[in-house]
Order: structure tokens, then C-alpha cells, then sequence
């Protein structure tokens, strides 16, 4: 299987608000970037939304190495609670629904398809791709002001 690294973003002006995300996909020299965004929506969907299109932008299984500054999007499926909220129809530990069930569904489905390793980096720090991601995902968020 091809590895293919990928670095993710979300944003969102307000929470809810204007929102976007950004994407870079990389395969040895080659590089592509993906970006969108919605009127009203919220952060975390935007930074599932971001990991979501850039895995099915894969044509075949991959191996990736998927980077976020998103606890949210490493943690859920990474210490297993993405599943748990699956499993128990999308209710959380403490009884209360689980938020973007649609997106996390599509998501848990795609790294069944691939095989995908998370791993978190600090946002707007040192990583030149977490912060092209970023760059990516306001500028998406700003066509919706």
C-alpha cells in the first residue's frame, strides 16, 4: 500500500459561524491541497469535514499519517470513544448525544477503509503545514462574512 502523509485544519469565525478547512495531501514529491468551507457551521465539524475529504480524496487503500491540531479529531477515534458513541447509538458516557454523529460516521468508515495513524501537533506553532492548513481554512471561513 502507498503511504500518503496528510495535515488537516478547521476554523470557524464564531462558534457557530462562517467555517473552513484545509487539507494538505502529500505522496512522495507530489503535493496537493484541498480547502472549503460553509456559512454556519462550528470548528469541530470543519476540522472532521477537512480529515473526511482529504481521505476520500485517496482513490485506492492507503496507508496515512494524518496530522491535526484537533484533540477532538485525534482523541475520539484514537482511545476508542468515536466507536463507543457508535455502538451505544451515538449517546456519549455521560448520556448525552454525541455531536456530528453523521460526520464521525463517515469518518470511522474511511479508516476502515484505510489504515490511518494520528498524530496531534500543535496548533499555530512550528509545523509549516499545520499552519499552511490554517492559512487554507480562514481563508475558506472568510468568503462567508
Amino acid at each position: 500500500m502507498k503511504t500518503v502523509t496528510i495535515y488537516t485544519d478547521g476554523a470557524c469565525s464564531g462558534n457557530p459561524g462562517p467555517g473552513g478547512w484545509g487539507a494538505i495531501l502529500q505522496y512522495g514529491p507530489h503535493e496537493k491541497e484541498l480547502s472549503g468551507g460553509e456559512a454556519h457551521t462550528t470548528n469541530n465539524r470543519m476540522e472532521l469535514t477537512g480529515v473526511i475529504t482529504a481521505l476520500q480524496a485517496l482513490k485506492e487503500p492507503c496507508i496515512v499519517e494524518l496530522y491535526s491540531d484537533s484533540k477532538y479529531v485525534i482523541d475520539a477515534p484514537q482511545k476508542g470513544w468515536a466507536r463507543g458513541w457508535k455502538a451505544k447509538g451515538w449517546i456519549k458516557s455521560d448520556k448525552k448525544p454525541a455531536l456530528n454523529p453523521d460526520l464521525w460516521e463517515r469518518l470511522l468508515a474511511l479508516c476502515d477503509y484505510h489504515t490511518v495513524h494520528l498524530h496531534w501537533v500543535k496548533g499555530h506553532a512550528d509545523n509549516p503545514y499545520n499552519n499552511r492548513c490554517d492559512e487554507l481554512a480562514v481563508a475558506e471561513s472568510r468568503k462567508f462574512r
